[in-house]
């Protein structure tokens, strides 16, 4: 993809999605700088980069922890000088932790505490410490990733969609304040992707999912990752504060 040559994307999350654009960000001649809570994860994804022709270095990251964000950003500026854009995609969703998510009435205060350090005060660390070095390198990208099921009232996983929703506004208040010293922000809200941690969380959802959406199959990795490397990329300098649904039509909010 045109736009993305030696650009350097921080990454706050691996696996999955952000994999998938890894491939793209690669293919494009970037670099990135990839921090995960399973340092494991950041290390293939970096792999994943390197494969595709760009170059990257990895750290283990916990993003609800304010003194891990500000060393990985740290990082990206130690090794590569500069810093031309964010890619926020951690969200807690190991499959027991969701399972605990569950509704106001009986919910636990520590699984809602925990998903909101986690889910939103982390991207908003991230942006914290990352936007003075992106004004600093003259503008560029922040790419937030929030769900549909912000849009679908689901009777669970309670914390995830309150969070998922203040992203969407964390999104804006970004664009609206920084966008006249060259940085555009955007959220991407993914369908049902068939990622690992996706299947783990999914099972009978799969065939409902597909009954309900125009698309003929459920997402893939690649499928994100296309859209949020355009986002990244000069080719979408005049889009910010917007949320693009990636999900095969299955919320079109008509």
């Amino acid at each position: 993809m045109e736009g993305l040559n030696d650009k350097v994307i921080v990454f706050a999350g691996a696996g999955g999605i952000a994999d998938g654009t890894a491939k793209f960000l690669g293919a494009g001649g970037a670099k990135i700088v990839v921090g995960d809570i399973v340092k494991e994860n950041a290390e293939r994804c970096v792999q994943i980069v390197k494969d595709a022709g760009g170059d990257g270095i990895a750290a283990a990251l916990d993003i609800a922890d304010e003194e891990q964000v500000k060393n990985l950003i740290d990082l990206a500026i130690a090794k590569f000088g500069k810093i031309n854009g964010l890619f926020n995609v951690a969200a807690n969703i190991h499959p027991q932790e969701v399972a605990k998510d569950t509704n106001p009435v009986d919910i636990d205060l520590d699984v809602w505490q925990r998903n909101i350090d986690i889910n939103l005060t982390g991207y908003m660390l991230t942006s914290k410490y990352a936007i003075p070095h992106i004004l600093k390198a003259g503008g560029g990208s922040i790419v937030n990733t929030i769900s549909d099921a912000v849009y679908a009232g689901m009777p669970d996983k309670l914390t995830y969609s309150v969070t998922k929703a203040g992203i969407g506004a964390l999104t804006r208040n970004i664009a609206a304040r920084f966008g006249k010293q060259g940085i555009r922000c955007n959220a991407v809200s993914p369908g049902l992707v068939l990622t690992e941690a996706g299947l783990q969380n999914s099972g009978h959802l799969v065939e409902m999912v597909l009954q309900m959406m125009p698309a003929p199959r459920v997402g893939k990795p690649e499928d994100m990752g296309s859209m949020v490397s355009f986002l990244l990329s000069d080719l979408s300098e005049w889009i910010t504060g917007q949320t693009i649904c990636v999900d095969g039509g299955a919320v079109m909010r008509t």
